[in-house]
Protein backbone atom coordinates (compact mmCIF):
# COMPACT_ATOMS: atom_id res chain seq x y z
CA UNK A 1 0.00 0.00 0.00
CA UNK A 2 1.60 2.50 -1.24
CA UNK A 3 1.53 6.17 0.24
CA UNK A 4 2.01 9.87 -0.69
CA UNK A 5 4.23 12.95 0.46
CA UNK A 6 0.58 13.76 1.70
CA UNK A 7 0.74 11.18 4.32
CA UNK A 8 4.10 11.96 5.79
CA UNK A 9 4.07 13.46 8.97
CA UNK A 10 4.28 17.58 9.41
CA UNK A 11 8.24 18.46 8.71
CA UNK A 12 9.27 14.80 7.66
CA UNK A 13 9.55 15.39 3.76
CA UNK A 14 12.18 17.89 4.17
CA UNK A 15 14.12 15.99 6.46
CA UNK A 16 13.61 12.71 3.67
CA UNK A 17 14.64 15.24 0.71
CA UNK A 18 17.97 16.04 2.97
CA UNK A 19 18.66 12.82 4.17
CA UNK A 20 18.78 11.81 0.09
CA UNK A 21 21.04 14.52 -0.98
CA UNK A 22 23.65 13.60 1.96
CA UNK A 23 24.33 10.84 -0.84
CA UNK A 24 25.68 13.80 -2.85
CA UNK A 25 23.56 15.81 -5.11
CA UNK A 26 20.67 14.91 -7.19
CA UNK A 27 18.03 16.56 -9.55
CA UNK A 28 14.25 16.53 -8.06
CA UNK A 29 13.01 13.14 -10.16
CA UNK A 30 15.78 11.68 -8.45
CA UNK A 31 15.19 12.92 -5.13
CA UNK A 32 11.52 11.43 -5.62
CA UNK A 33 12.82 8.03 -7.07
CA UNK A 34 15.37 7.38 -4.55
CA UNK A 35 12.68 7.99 -2.06
CA UNK A 36 10.39 5.58 -2.87
CA UNK A 37 12.73 3.07 -4.37
CA UNK A 38 14.80 2.63 -0.60
CA UNK A 39 11.01 2.73 1.19
CA UNK A 40 10.35 -0.03 -0.90
CA UNK A 41 7.21 1.87 -2.29
CA UNK A 42 5.91 3.33 1.12
CA UNK A 43 6.71 6.68 0.30
CA UNK A 44 5.56 8.43 -2.96
CA UNK A 45 6.55 11.87 -3.77
CA UNK A 46 4.52 14.02 -6.04
CA UNK A 47 6.05 17.24 -7.81
CA UNK A 48 3.64 19.46 -6.31
CA UNK A 49 5.08 18.56 -2.51
CA UNK A 50 8.55 18.18 -3.68
CA UNK A 51 9.67 21.29 -5.61
CA UNK A 52 7.66 23.16 -2.88
CA UNK A 53 9.87 21.57 -0.49
CA UNK A 54 13.28 22.20 -2.46
CA UNK A 55 12.15 26.20 -2.86
CA UNK A 56 11.44 26.29 0.96
CA UNK A 57 15.01 24.09 1.50
CA UNK A 58 16.77 26.50 -1.30
CA UNK A 59 15.21 29.75 0.79
CA UNK A 60 16.27 28.52 4.13
CA UNK A 61 20.11 28.21 2.43
CA UNK A 62 19.88 24.14 3.63
CA UNK A 63 20.09 23.51 0.29
CA UNK A 64 21.90 24.61 -3.05
CA UNK A 65 20.79 24.29 -7.00
CA UNK A 66 22.46 24.43 -10.16
CA UNK A 67 21.83 23.41 -13.90
CA UNK A 68 23.68 20.31 -14.74
CA UNK A 69 22.67 17.48 -17.37
CA UNK A 70 21.18 14.48 -16.56
CA UNK A 71 22.18 10.60 -17.71
CA UNK A 72 19.34 10.91 -20.21
CA UNK A 73 20.72 14.50 -21.44
CA UNK A 74 17.75 16.24 -20.13
CA UNK A 75 18.76 19.50 -18.65
CA UNK A 76 17.86 19.46 -15.37
CA UNK A 77 18.60 21.75 -11.55
CA UNK A 78 20.63 19.68 -9.16
CA UNK A 79 20.26 20.04 -5.37
CA UNK A 80 23.04 19.69 -3.30
CA UNK A 81 22.79 19.82 1.00
CA UNK A 82 25.06 22.39 2.51
CA UNK A 83 26.96 22.54 6.06
CA UNK A 84 23.71 24.33 7.48
CA UNK A 85 21.43 22.16 5.85
CA UNK A 86 23.64 19.12 7.25
CA UNK A 87 23.21 21.05 10.78
CA UNK A 88 19.24 21.04 10.17
CA UNK A 89 19.16 17.41 9.08
CA UNK A 90 20.58 16.09 12.32
CA UNK A 91 18.45 18.56 14.18
CA UNK A 92 15.39 17.48 12.48
CA UNK A 93 16.24 13.41 12.59
CA UNK A 94 15.97 14.19 16.69
CA UNK A 95 13.26 15.59 16.57
CA UNK A 96 11.45 12.64 14.31
CA UNK A 97 13.66 10.46 16.82
CA UNK A 98 11.66 11.84 19.90
CA UNK A 99 8.25 11.81 18.19
CA UNK A 100 9.30 7.88 17.45
CA UNK A 101 9.50 7.57 20.74
CA UNK A 102 6.65 9.12 21.99
CA UNK A 103 4.29 7.21 19.56
CA UNK A 104 6.29 3.84 20.82
CA UNK A 105 5.96 4.46 24.09
CA UNK A 106 2.22 4.87 23.47
CA UNK A 107 1.68 2.10 21.31
CA UNK A 108 3.87 0.28 24.03
CA UNK A 109 1.42 1.10 26.90
CA UNK A 110 -1.62 -0.58 25.84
Amino acid sequence: MAGSSNDLLPGTLDMLILKTLEGGPNHGYGIAQYIQRVSEEALRVGEGSLYPALQRLLIGDWVTAAWGTSNTGRQVRFYKITPAGRKQLRRELDRFAFLVGGINRILEAI
